[in-house]
C-alpha cells in the first residue's frame, strides 16, 4: 500500500473489547463515500432492525477497480450515479475476533443523478434498509449515537457491525474537522 492518509484505524479496544493478538488470514477491500446532493445533504443508509446508520458503499469486487466500485456500490444504495470523485483518505479495521482486516478507501463526491431507485439486496431489504438524507451533523450524530442501542442480525454479527459503525463515525468525525 503506499503512503496513504489513514482516517482511522479501528481495533477491538476502539469498540470496546478486550484487544486479542491479530494475525489476519483475510484482507477484503471497500469503497465508501460521502455523498452530497445539490441540497448540501448527505446519504446515510439506515438498516432499521439493526438500528444501524452508516455512510453508502461496500466491497470491491474482483474485476473492479475503486472507482468502478464506489459507483456501482452508490448506485445501489442511493439510486444517484455520481460526479466530482475526491479520495479522502482510508480506514483500517482490525478485528483480531475474526483476524479480518477490512481496508476501505474514502470518497466525496456529488450526486449527478439520483434515480430514486435503490437495488438493495435480500440482506438489506430484511435489516430494514432505507436511505436518509440530512446534513453532516446529523449524520454524524445518528452514527455516533446508534453505537451503544446497535443489534446483530441472521446476516451480520453485532461485533461486525460495531466496526462498521465506528469506522463511519470517525469517518464522518474526520470530515467535519476537515
Amino acid at each position: 500500500m503506499d503512503k496513504e492518509n489513514v482516517i482511522a484505524i479501528i481495533r477491538n479496544e476502539d469498540v470496546g473489547l478486550k484487544n486479542k493478538p491479530f494475525n489476519p488470514t483475510d484482507t477484503r477491500y471497500a469503497a465508501r463515500a460521502i455523498l452530497k446532493n445539490v441540497k448540501g445533504e448527505i446519504a446515510i443508509f439506515n438498516k432499521s432492525l439493526k438500528n444501524e446508520y452508516k455512510l453508502p458503499g461496500g466491497g470491491i469486487e474482483t474485476e473492479e477497480d475503486k472507482i468502478e466500485a464506489l459507483k456501482r456500490e452508490l448506485l445501489e444504495e442511493t439510486g444517484c450515479t455520481i460526479k466530482d470523485i475526491n479520495y479522502l483518505g482510508i480506514t483500517i479495521e482490525e478485528k483480531s475476533s475474526t483476524n479480518f482486516k477490512q481496508i476501505s478507501y474514502i470518497y466525496e463526491c456529488q450526486v449527478l443523478e439520483n434515480t430514486k431507485k435503490l437495488h438493495l439486496t435480500k440482506k438489506e431489504t430484511d435489516e430494514g434498509a432505507r436511505l436518509i438524507w440530512t446534513s453532516v451533523e446529523d449524520a454524524y450524530q445518528l452514527v455516533k449515537n446508534c453505537f451503544n442501542n446497535l443489534k446483530g442480525s441472521k446476516y451480520d454479527s453485532l461485533y461486525k457491525s460495531l466496526f462498521m459503525v465506528k469506522r463511519d463515525e470517525k469517518i464522518l468525525e474526520y470530515y467535519l474537522k476537515k
